[in-house]
Formats: C-alpha cells, structure tokens, sequence
C-alpha cells in the first residue's frame, strides 16, 4: 500500500497535458507510455424505514463520495481511492454505538471516511495478481461481494490471483481483514482471520460451469466461520419461440476453525427466464438450509440485499434456515428523450426449511432512469411478516454520478 502513496504522489508532480477532445473519465497521459485513470462517484440517497417494531420511522439522506485514480503502465497498475460518507438527515439507526437508546429502525450506512482500496496488480490477458485493499466479486456476488449497495463498500485485504487458460478460468484469493460496511468509526469496522477465496470455471458447449470453495476462519464473529464448498451452472436454452435461461447452484457448509458449533447444511438455487413481448421474467427458488434448527447456512462475505428481497429481513438466516419462493419481471420502457427509463417488480414467498414456519411475504418494485453518467433510482420494498420479525417499508429515491 505504501508503494500505491509513492507512484501516486510522484504523479502529482508531473505537468498532465489533457486533450481538448478528452472527457470525464478518459485516461490522461502522464508519461511515455504511462497513463492515470481517475475515478470519481457520487451518491445521494434518501431511505425511510417504516418498521412495525420501532418507535419511530428512519429518515435518512446520505451522500456518499469516492475519489481517486489509477496509473497504468503496460500491464502494471497503481490505484488508491478514499471513500467517505456524511448523513444530512440522520433520524435513523446507523448501528454504531454511543448512540443512546435507538428509538429508529437501521439504516447501516453511517459517517465515515476511509481508505477504500489501494492496490498494485500485474495483469496480462486475464492472467495476473493484484495485491493490497481490494474490491472482490466472484459470480453473481451471492457468496463474495462487495455490498454495492450501501454507502460504505465492503473490500478485502487480500493477495488475488487469476488466470485464464484456454476456456478455464481460475481464481485465488487470500484475506487476513474484510473491510466492512459499518466505517471508519464502529468496532466492527474490519473482521480479521484467515479468509480462502477458491474459484475455478470453464465454458463448454455453451454451459458456464464453476467450482467454490470458501474458507473463512475469524479471529472473533466465531459464529461465522465455515467452510463451503459448491458449484453453479449457467446455460441458454433455446427453444422455439422462447430462448430460456437456466441457473442452478449447489452448496454444502459446514463449521471451521473456532466456530463452536458443530453443523452440516446444504444451499440449492434454481431460476428461469426468458423475455416475451419485451418483458423480461424469472421464477426462482432459493434454499438455506438448517441443521435440524440448530445452525444454518450462512453467506457473511456476500452481497446480502440483491437475495432474499430488498427490505432485508434475512441478511442473518434464521437458525431454522430459508426458503425463498419468488417472480420478477421488467422492462425498458420507450419514452421519448428518456433512452435509459426502465421497471422492474419482484414478489417472494419465504418458509423456513426447518420446523415448517411461514415467514411473510415481500413486495419490491423500482423505477430506474440511466442519462450518461448519471443514474437516478426510485425504490420500494414491502415485507409483510406472518410471525417473523415484523412488518417493513422501505423506500430509495437516489442520484448518481461516476465517472
């Protein structure tokens, strides 16, 4: 990370001369042969929280910034980047302590500021290692991911290595510290151990195939080491008519290191879709199952909010598991001089796996516009609780600009 501070603060010395033709986020040439990528995001954010069990509703406006750049010479890179988050309304739970008796629901994205990454890579056609504070998503990030969603990322420090030979790919990571998403002030602001990160796929006659093993072994949060080995399947099938897609998954977990718990328990996914008359659909069953009630499969390195609907009821399985039944359907939306407009809707249906309990219902919709870099969103969640947790709204009303 230190040698990431020198190159960028040699960098600042240098005299840039920017084209006049350049644009936000073009690479600008520093040298012969060298050239700094900068990156910039902004994110403005109002959530409201309406939560049957809480005194009062949470309102909260956020605006989350990340600054920073990259230099790249031939197939080395360079790249740091600050993150910080200011609440201007905070009415809300921002789930760190010193706070006194809460009387709203949470909202985790608290103030902080941060290094987000800093990291030096090799990387020469799909093959290299990248070094330092990281991002890291594998797949569809429901097992590792960076939790985009919040204000504050999830990274990792890690050693990655990837390859690509031929038609396979494969991916190793090693982390002694996740870096999470409740900043720069909270006690949980980095869980150390020893975190494995394996991933190996391959495409054949048209199915996308990959093989997982992870490994994570806490220092402290015992209760979330495990170890889980899988595989997932992704393949188009077409049909006449009607082009299908197919996604299975198939995980099995167990305790590791110093989890105190000894428990077994299985992962299955299965999902459909297709596209008719210019809407696009899925139907979709996902399964975290438990150990007879005693322990469950867990996903804590995940991107938690893009599974088991938006109003996050379950970013922790409840110990008698999850199963999660659901729809969705969406379309791009033909308005004149709004190219980017489009909808989306979602229902769930969730039991549990163990025990035969119905959790509730959950209603998501969304209304996103896309002009350039920037990004406007509109988002609800309704979770109706029959006996698990209690009933909650959600509702985003959101702005972005990145370059």
């Amino acid at each position: 990370m230190k040698t990431a501070f020198r190159l960028l603060a040699a960098a600042s010395t240098l005299t840039i001369s920017v084209p006049a033709q350049a644009k936000d986020g073009d690479p600008v040439a520093i040298a012969d042969g060298v050239n700094l990528d900068l990156l910039f995001n902004a994110r403005l954010r109002y959530e409201t929280v309406d939560q049957a069990s809480a005194a009062n509703d949470a309102d909260a406006i956020t605006f989350r910034l990340r600054f920073g750049g990259e230099i790249k010479a031939s197939d080395f890179s360079v790249l740091a980047e600050a993150e910080s988050t200011r609440a201007f309304q905070s009415d809300y739970n921002d789930t760190l302590p010193g706070n006194g008796v809460e009387p709203f629901p949470v909202v985790a994205d608290p103030e902080s500021i941060e290094l987000n990454r800093a990291q030096v890579s090799w990387m020469k056609d799909g093959t290299g290692v990248t070094v330092g504070r990281q991002r890291i998503i594998l797949d569809n990030a429901r097992f590792v991911g960076n939790v985009g969603w919040r204000q504050n990322e999830q990274t990792f420090d890690a050693v990655r290595g990837q390859a690509k030979i031929g038609p396979a790919t494969l991916d190793a990571t090693y982390s002694n510290s996740l870096r999470t998403i409740f900043g720069s002030d909270s006690p949980n602001e980095h869980f150390d151990g020893d975190i494995v990160l394996l991933n190996a796929g391959a495409e054949l006659a048209g199915v996308e195939v990959k093989a997982f093993s992870y490994l994570i072994d806490y220092d402290t949060r015992a209760a979330f080491s495990s170890q889980t080995y899988g595989v997932l399947a992704k393949a188009s099938l077409p049909l006449p008519g009607v082009k299908l897609s197919v996604t299975a998954s198939y995980a099995r977990q167990g305790d590791y290191g110093a989890n105190p718990v000894s428990y077994s328990a299985d992962y299955y996914s299965f999902e459909l879709g297709s596209t008719l008359a210019g809407f696009s659909l899925g139907a979709g069953y996902e399964e975290l199952g438990s150990d007879g009630g005693v322990a469950s499969f867990q996903t804590p390195l995940a991107t938690l909010h893009a599974f088991n609907g938006w109003a996050d009821m379950f970013l922790t399985t409840p110990a008698a598991g999850l199963r999660d039944y659901y729809v969705k359907a969406g379309k791009t939306l033909k308005v004149p001089g709004l190219p980017g407009l489009n909808a989306a809707v979602v229902y769930h249906k969730f039991d549990s796996d163990f025990g035969g309990l119905d959790y509730g219902t959950e209603w998501d919709a969304q209304l996103g516009l896309k002009l350039g870099p920037i990004t406007l969103l509109a988002k609800y969640a309704d979770f109706n609780s029959d006996g698990f947790a209690s009933d909650t709204e959600k509702l985003w009303l959101q702005t972005e600009y990145e370059f």
